[in-house]
């Protein structure tokens, strides 16, 4: 549960940059952040090319993907992510909604996710009670 977790976030992180890059068309404005032409803008009055670097690299989408592996990294070494981060994106997908109202649903992986780590934190926490740790047991050994 908790490796697909932190596949979803990877998956949601990188789609979004990605996307972003090349369906959105931002990389086209990538001569103007390499120029610098980004330095000294003022976000209130945002051109194309400052709306598209923060649509891409420099969104939500990097973070997601580091935060992703970090799951991945604890799992694979057999320790539970805490669960705040599930409780911190889920916050985050309500005030998203919130805000901007439904999308075509992409909050829906991240939520699937964070569900996986709620269950698999307590599941581990009911192990911990009964003296089974994660990682330990017959299944996938």
């Amino acid at each position: 549960m908790v490796g697909l977790a932190g596949a979803l976030i990877v998956f949601f992180g990188a789609a979004h940059t990605l996307g972003a890059l090349t369906v959105e068309g931002a990389a086209e404005h990538a001569g103007a952040w390499l120029g610098r032409d980004l330095w000294g803008q003022s976000l209130a009055e945002m051109s194309p090319a400052m709306s598209a670097y923060w649509l891409s690299v420099n969104s939500f989408g990097p973070p997601l993907v580091v935060l992703g592996l970090v799951v991945l990294w604890l799992h694979r070494r057999g320790l539970m992510p805490p669960s705040f981060i599930a409780w911190s994106l889920i916050a985050w997908i309500l005030v998203d909604l919130a805000l901007a109202g439904p999308g075509v649903g992409q909050s829906l992986i991240l939520l699937a996710a964070c569900v996986l780590l709620l269950v698999a934190a307590r599941r581990a926490g009911r192990g911990s009670r009964t003296g089974i740790h994660p990682g330990e047991g017959s299944a996938g050994r």
